[in-house]
């Protein structure tokens, strides 16, 4: 068991709107809002870690435009700078701090350190700004502009805008800036760590190879991301497939063609079973928060069951929830006082794996202890049987639960098997430990085959 931790909420309302944000894609232990640095002031309004990735969010909403109708101009100028201009200069401010190796806490007393090791040496930082306050102005300045996004350009050349609501970003450091409008599209698309961190490097690879790139709201880079997939690489990408093209300007209404699309629509259709994989993951991770989390893995620090399970991304999670809810329901209901049921579901990456164990014994609960170390110790057998019927695989993650069919209250096990050193004596060890039980090498073992992409085939 470990030591509860207190997070911030938040203190605007468009900061706690943001942290609601963070915490469905990045899930509740790896998102932080408002650390602190050691002098005491406020590091960034919100702080994501996952992996060697970084995430840091600027958070300001600015009311200039309420103020005076007739200067348009002067207003847009006094709101760029206090809520644009002013969070990129603190975000290059905090990813220098960051690499300085300087502590973050989540105190201004710096009592409560940052929870999360982060790798300073490699990590990969992603500068976030979000600014609100110029949506309904930018509509009224622009009738063409439903939305009320802002333009934005990645070029060389001057940081300054001849006309309102455009605003010109360095590409040699860049900067996301988002808005009111598409903030919640961004993390309603790219709603898992994998997801977004793959749309990010998407788009700064697009920033480095284009000497211009020019859009009028970041929905539309979406829509171009999803339109476009290299299968050779099996990622989306931004661009153009012309490798000639040194200009990529992104029409305006991509994303509402997209979300007209029947392919889209069954997407979003499909993914509706995905959140039960996060319902499981926030649970785990809210005991952890919370202090109440058994065992011995240490959620936040280095790889675990959990950890593994965080990285995969959102249509891996659809396929995964779906196999699971399958089996659930097809447990078997034969007479015996021990009743059990393993499933092996590949995982988005090469060499992992999941094994998923129902059991049922007549007259046990969770709430027993020793039977709760028989149930962990078949998991571990299970998934080192695993490993044995598929040599490939270097991690298997194992998932343990009283058959939720009888059981409708279970808790689960989580096991993180790592098989990089796989010797002769481990794998005698598990031959042995499996005779008894033959977890995949049952003349009754079922093989299923199914194809899984982000965007269904329609008709």
């Amino acid at each position: 068991m470990v030591m509860p931790i207190t997070k911030s909420i938040g203190v605007t309302d468009t900061e706690r709107f943001l942290a609601d944000l963070c915490e469905k894609t990045f899930l509740r232990l790896w998102s932080y809002p408002s650390p602190y640095r050691d002098d005491g002031h406020e590091f960034c309004d919100l702080l994501a870690v996952f992996n060697n990735h970084v995430f840091l969010f600027f958070d300001r909403e600015g009311k200039h435009f309420s103020k005076n109708e007739k200067e348009p101009q002067l207003n847009w100028e006094r709101w760029k700078r206090k809520v644009v201009d002013r969070q990129i200069k603190s975000a290059r401010g905090a990813e220098r701090y960051l690499r300085s190796g300087r502590i973050i806490s989540l105190d201004a007393r710096g009592d409560v350190p940052f929870p999360i090791d982060i790798t300073r040496d490699r990590m990969i930082v992603h500068k976030i700004v979000v600014a609100h306050g110029a949506a309904e102005a930018c509509k009224e300045f622009s009738p063409d502009n439903v939305t009320g996004s802002l333009a934005i350009f990645y070029g060389k050349g001057p940081d300054h805008m001849p006309f309102p609501f455009s605003i010109a970003l360095d590409r040699d450091d860049p900067v996301h800036v988002l808005d009111t409008h598409n903030l919640p599209i961004l993390f309603s698309e790219m709603d898992t760590f994998a997801d977004l961190a793959l749309y990010f490097e998407a788009k700064i690879e697009a920033i480095r190879k284009y000497e211009l790139i020019v859009y009028c709201g970041e929905e539309d880079v979406i829509a171009n991301y999803f339109r476009n997939y290299d299968k050779a690489s099996n990622r989306h990408f931004i661009g153009v497939k012309n490798k000639d093209a040194n200009v990529l300007w992104i029409a305006e209404g991509e994303w509402s063609i997209l979300v007209d699309r029947p392919e889209y629509k069954a997407k979003k259709k499909a993914d509706e079973t995905s959140y039960f994989w996060d319902e499981i993951i926030q649970r785990t991770c809210q005991n952890a928060l919370d202090g109440t989390l058994l065992g011995n893995a240490n959620l936040l620090q280095g790889r675990s069951a959990l950890h593994e399970m965080a990285r995969e991304p959102r249509f891996m999670r659809r396929g995964l929830s779906d196999n699971m809810l399958r089996v659930v329901g097809e447990f078997p209901e034969w007479p015996g006082e021990v009743v059990r049921h393993v499933a092996f579901m590949p995982s988005f990456y090469e060499r992992k794996a999941y094994v998923f164990l129902q059991l049922k014994v007549e007259g046990e609960c969770d709430d027993n202890a020793a039977y709760r170390a028989k149930r962990q110790a078949l998991l571990d057998i299970a998934c080192g049987a695993a490993k044995n019927k598929f040599p490939e695989l270097t991690t298997i993650v194992g998932i343990g639960v009283d058959a939720p069919k009888f059981n409708p209250h279970t808790a689960e096990d989580f096991l993180l098997l790592d098989c990089h050193k796989w010797t002769p004596e481990i794998r005698a060890h598990y031959e042995e430990a499996n005779r008894e039980f033959k977890f995949f090498a049952s003349p009754s073992l079922q093989i299923r085959k199914r194809k899984l992409q982000n965007f269904p085939e329609t008709n």
